[in-house]
């Protein structure tokens, strides 16, 4: 007899955790990586303009992979849209703050 007697089989296959995938490389990651590096060569105060036609996905999807990355990477960006084009800039860390009227 099986050592496994009266055990209900399991319903998934197993394998060993080292033959596991490691990281996540979703559909959204060579634009973001585009992205990204064309950030690291910006000059302040330029912004990036991404045409929406080159996009294999929307551009809601394509924010929200590079807010994602840029999370993960501790950059700061904003971005913004038209009809046409997806923009992106880096925001300033040493970007005065608004003083108060207090």
């Amino acid at each position: 007899m099986s050592p496994q007697t009266g055990k209900v089989p399991a319903h998934f296959k197993t394998m060993e955790q080292a033959s596991v995938p490691q990281g996540r490389k979703g559909k959204h990651r060579q634009i973001v990586a585009i992205i990204l590096g064309d950030l690291d060569k910006l000059k302040i105060g330029s912004a990036i303009k991404v045409p929406l036609a080159e996009l294999a996905e929307s551009k809601e999807k394509v924010r929200s992979a590079l807010n994602r990355a840029t999370r993960k990477a501790g950059i700061s960006v904003a971005t913004a849209s038209d009809a046409d084009f997806l923009y992106v800039w880096n925001i300033s860390a040493s970007r005065p703050k608004p003083q108060s009227s207090i």
